[in-house]
């Protein structure tokens, strides 16, 4: 497994905590900076898919 998947992961879950955070206090800023990291772990994650996939095609 890909270390970018791995982090992106950890990304997701600390994105969705700070999301949750802003919701319960109102604070907007706490809110749409966890979507934002959320949406960036998504995205880091997909990347390490992508090279998992390349490399087990090179391995074949």
């Amino acid at each position: 497994m890909d270390k970018d998947r791995i982090e992106g992961a950890g990304k997701q879950v600390k994105g969705s905590i700070k999301e949750a955070v802003g919701k319960v206090t109102g604070d907007t800023k706490t809110e749409a900076e966890g979507k934002a990291e959320k949406t960036e772990g998504k995205v880091q994650n997909s990347i390490g898919g992508a090279k998992d996939s390349v490399r087990d095609a090179l391995n074949k």
